[in-house]
């Protein structure tokens, strides 16, 4: 078997662990062995009468759920149409009541706890209240041991791997980590580290839907 073989087979028996603790913590917790699973899965699940938004999520990118369901008749609410800076504003609040919101997370750990990290709060803020439903998608690259290894990696690797993102993309933003690739805890007012948010339940229960797939997705 491959080096890979050996790593996918690690990261399903790991995922069992994970699903559990979801489970216990009032998630609802699916395996998916790869993206176009984790694309079926979510079809199955949403309907094109319902409404539909997300948080900007490399792995949703990735997995091609978002250009899934925008061309194909999806009623979304995509802030990526707005063509200026205020309606994109007004998709970003319309989005948190939204039927069911579509993201990822920084980081899960073992013990089924979410951890994510946000700059405008948008995200965070769908998780937390607002919309009917959530679905995490979260490659099982995103899985660590403890909550304190969850914040460790979303301000040392998700944020700092997330300015280079957004720098590549837009004007450049005045933060240490854009500079030197780690967390250097600033108050600089570009900061996508604004929110932190640890989604220790589920409330109400089965409210939030996560996916586990067995790749590496987004950062």
């Amino acid at each position: 078997m491959s080096e890979n073989t050996y790593v996918k087979e690690r990261n399903k028996k790991l995922s069992e662990k994970v699903i559990k603790a979801l489970q216990k913590r009032h998630f609802d917790a699916l395996y998916c062995e790869n993206a176009i699973e984790a694309l079926n899965k979510i079809t199955q699940l949403v309907t094109k009468e319902e409404t539909i938004s997300w948080g900007g999520s490399v792995t949703l990118e990735q997995t091609g759920i978002i250009k899934h369901l925008v061309e194909n008749g999806y009623n979304v609410i995509n802030r990526d149409s707005a063509k200026t800076p205020e309606e994109k504003a007004q998709l970003l609040r319309k989005g948190l009541l939204c039927d069911t919101f579509l993201m990822s997370s920084n980081a899960i750990s073992e013990d089924g706890q979410l951890v994510n990290i946000d700059g405008t709060g948008n995200r965070v803020a769908a998780l937390c209240y607002g919309p009917k439903r959530i679905i995490v998608v979260a490659g099982m690259n995103k899985i660590v041991k403890n909550v304190q290894d969850a914040l460790t990696r979303a301000r040392n690797i998700a944020a700092p791997v997330n300015m280079q993102r957004i720098n590549a993309v837009m004007s450049h933003r005045e933060t240490p980590c854009s500079y030197t690739g780690s967390c250097a805890d600033c108050l600089s007012e570009d900061s996508i580290c604004a929110q932190i948010v640890i989604t220790r339940l589920c409330k109400p229960a089965g409210k939030i839907t996560v996916l586990l797939v067995n790749e590496e997705l987004g950062y």
